[in-house]
Formats: C-alpha cells, structure tokens, sequence
C-alpha cells in the first residue's frame, strides 16, 4: 500500500515484535512491559495507563523513535502518539514533564520531517506543532526537555526547532510531499503555530506570506472550505506583525479577502476575515483601498444577514466605523485635490487645520507627488495674490508634517520660485513665501516654532 494513504487505523492493527527489540537492546525490559500493557488495549484502557503514568508511556515512545528506525515501527508509535493526542489534546503537556527532564523530545520528530515517508511527516509535523505550542513559556530560549547532561550535542533551542518546522512547511507549500495533503497540512500547523513571535519572524523571513495568499479564494467543499479558513487564520494571526503587513499592503491580498467576505456563507470564515480587516484597516493606506474596494457596501450587506456570533457583529460595527472615518478623511483631501488640480486656491479651513495635514500627509505622496508637483507649478503660472499666499502656506505645511518634506520640496525645485515671490507686490504673498522659505532651511524640528 502507498504509505501516503495508510490510515491511523490500518498502522494500529500491526503486531510489533517488542521482544526482538529488547532482546537487541534496543528498549529496556521495563520499556517492554509498559508496551505491553498499552498494546492493542481499549481506549479506556489507555487512557487510565496515561492518566496514572503518562510521562513514562511519552519516555518510552520518544526513545522508540530515537533509537529505532525500522519504518512499521516509527509509524506505528507515531499511530499511538496521534491517537492519543487526538482523545485528548491536552496530553501534549505529558512531553514537558520533569521526569523528561534529561530528553530531547523534540529532535526525534525534527528528524522524522526529513527522513520520514508522508505518513511519517504528517504525523511528525501535527505531532509537533501541538507539543511546541503547549510548552512552560518561561524555558528562556532553551527546551526543558534538552539533552542530557553528559550528551554530545547541545541543547536544543526551542528557536531552533520552529525555524526548523517553519522551513519544513515552507517547503510543503511551495513544493508539497503529498499533492492533496501536503498544503493544507502545512496551513494547519502554521495556524497552530504563527501565535510565536518566532515563527512570525522566520516565516515572513523565509518569503512565506505570499505562499498564503493565493490560498485566499472562495470555497465550496468542506475540506477547502477548512482550508481557507485556517489559511485566513494564518492572515488574521500575521495582521499583528508589522513587517507581515508592508507585505500585505503590497499583494493582492485585501480584494482576495474581500472576494472571500462577499461569498462566504460559513460564519468561522466571515468572522475571521472580518477581525483580519479590521486590524489591517488604520495601517498606511489599506483604509483608502478598503474603500475603493466597495468594502463599506460589503459590510452594510453582511450586517443585514443574521450571524449569531456576537463578537463578529461588533467587529462589522468596529469596521464600519473604520471605515467611515476613511471616507471622511478621503472626501476631505479630495476636496483639496480638486482645489489644487484647478489652480485657485482660498483660505478654507483645511489649509490651516493641523488634523488635515496630520491625517492626509502621506496621501500627497500618491501619483509620485503630483499634488505637490500641481502646487509648484502654480507659483509659475498663477497671477492671483491669494492662490500664490496660499500655494506658499501650503508648501511650508507640507515641509512641517512630511518627514521628508525639505528635501521633497527641494528636489522639486520649488525653493528658487519661492524666493521669486519673497519680492510680490502683495504683502500676503511676500509673508507666506517668507513662512515657507524659513521652514524650508529650518527644516521640520524648529518649523513648528513658525506662526503662519
């Protein structure tokens, strides 16, 4: 049979000759009879074992597969590991016992990932995400269960064995081991596991976001159905890690996840969607692409359907709020779009209203600047005073809240039209032009100091 498609069951009825393996000292006599009496017992059986000395039953399994490498026998102690992991997930605390003090229990099925056939790996990498995620969180960078004292090799890091998972399900997604399993194993243990600052960094070093994002489409089927949800938990984890955002922000992933909102009909995948755009939605400008992308119809649209998720409505409300204020702020810089790009300007309030430039500063940086190139070519061209005064003022709130603003205004050449102007018959264009010339060679840190 195709050891990809052996199940838990068919590797559990295997009768493993124990006896041979002691009499080669390969397990301890006391290894033998706990075997035994854990061997082809009932659930209930087992579990009272477990319950009464788990942490002998996970020394004993752990050793078998460190020290044994016939292929029936690693998976069938990978087989029980699973089962009896899958009864009860909370087992996997047994691997941090203290009596484990002395073994490395996570380098057996470190290895596994790379030796191992495909029922081997997946059983490996499940096995594993789950006992790392469970693990005493104050083990200061080193695995309580390291090696022992008197072994060759150094302790292992806890850092080591996720960046080593996390390559190993890299892989799996760009080039997976079993063409149906492979990936959505690969998502299932990231979205276990992308809770670690660890695994956010290594992952997002290793390239491994834009694995994801094509993974982000509607889905009909009940296992792309579970799929895409976890693939979406996977986003929803990296929204909190600002170097997984820039990426983000630049891929196609917001119209994907809108496209997956507007279609999806399973309430775990709206939800977590919903709680994934709302994290994205303050950062640069994902706001202003939420709106563009008809986000706002969308929401108004799944506010109207009956969800019995109390926590997803409050994050449609959160989100329409959100994006309201988006809109606001986009309406208002338009305006000022549409002001400029006519080439008469007047002293509205926005021109002098610090939140204005505050909150719509980077969006001058869209088109290469071409609001702020518009703004400079109307001191060429424009013969109106108040335009003039108020295209100088402009400029100098420009080099005030743009980090950058002095050099972006210099290279643009907009410093010898300003002086031009030092010298206009009209004294509220000389004043302005005098603002704008002394922010510019003051720079930002003192231009605050400047009353228009």
């Amino acid at each position: 049979m195709d050891q990809a498609e052996l199940t838990i069951e068919q590797v559990l009825r295997r009768d493993i000759p124990w006896e041979t393996y002691m009499s080669t000292k390969l397990i301890s006599g006391t290894s033998l009879q706990l075997l035994r009496r854990y061997d082809h017992r009932s659930e209930s059986h087992r579990a009272q074992l477990l319950d009464d000395d788990g942490p002998a039953y996970v020394r004993v399994f752990v050793h078998v597969l460190r020290d044994i490498f016939k292929e029936d026998t690693v998976e069938y102690v990978l087989a029980l590991i699973d089962e009896m992991l899958a009864a009860n997930p909370k087992r996997a605390r047994l691997f941090h016992d203290s009596a484990l003090a002395d073994d490395n229990t996570y380098e057996p099925f470190l290895r596994l990932l790379r030796n191992g056939n495909w029922f081997v790996q997946e059983k490996s990498c499940k096995i594993l995400a789950l006992i790392v995620s469970v693990r005493p969180k104050n083990q200061n960078g080193i695995v309580s269960n390291g090696e022992a004292s008197n072994a060759k090799k150094p302790l292992t890091t806890i850092d080591d064995v996720l960046i080593d998972l996390v390559k190993w399900l890299c892989e799996q997604l760009k080039k997976p081991s079993h063409p149906n399993r492979g990936v959505p194993t690969a998502v299932n243990c990231l979205a276990t596991l992308l809770k670690e600052p660890v695994v956010r960094s290594s992952f997002v070093q290793a390239d491994g976001v834009k694995l994801l994002v094509p993974l982000i489409s509607p889905a009909s089927t009940q296992q792309s159905i579970q799929l895409l949800y976890e693939t979406c938990l996977c986003i929803w984890l990296l929204s909190y890690y600002e170097p997984a955002i820039e990426y983000l922000a630049t891929s196609r992933t917001l119209p994907r996840l809108i496209d997956v909102v507007k279609s999806s009909t399973k309430e775990k995948v709206v939800r977590v969607v919903v709680l994934t755009l709302k994290n994205l939605m303050s950062r640069g400008t994902l706001g202003a692409q939420m709106v563009d992308l008809q986000l706002p119809q969308v929401v108004q649209s799944l506010k109207a359907q009956a969800w019995s998720d109390e926590d997803l409505l409050e994050a449609l409300n959160s989100l329409e709020e959100g994006l309201k204020d988006n809109i606001k702020k986009l309406s208002s810089f338009e305006k000022y779009k549409q002001e400029v790009l006519l080439g008469h300007l007047d002293w509205s309030p926005m021109h002098k209203d610090p939140i204005f430039w505050r909150e719509n500063i980077t969006s001058f940086e869209e088109n290469d600047f071409q609001i702020l190139r518009v703004l400079i070519t109307i001191l060429d061209t424009s013969s109106d005073p108040r335009t003039l005064a108020v295209a100088c003022f402009d400029l100098s709130q420009f080099i005030q809240y743009h980090p950058a603003g002095r050099i972006i205004v210099t290279d643009l050449k907009a410093k010898e039209r300003v002086m031009k102007l030092m010298n206009h018959e009209n004294a509220e264009v000389t004043k302005n032009a005098l603002l704008c010339i002394q922010r510019l060679f003051l720079g930002s840190k003192y231009a605050s100091f400047l009353q228009a």
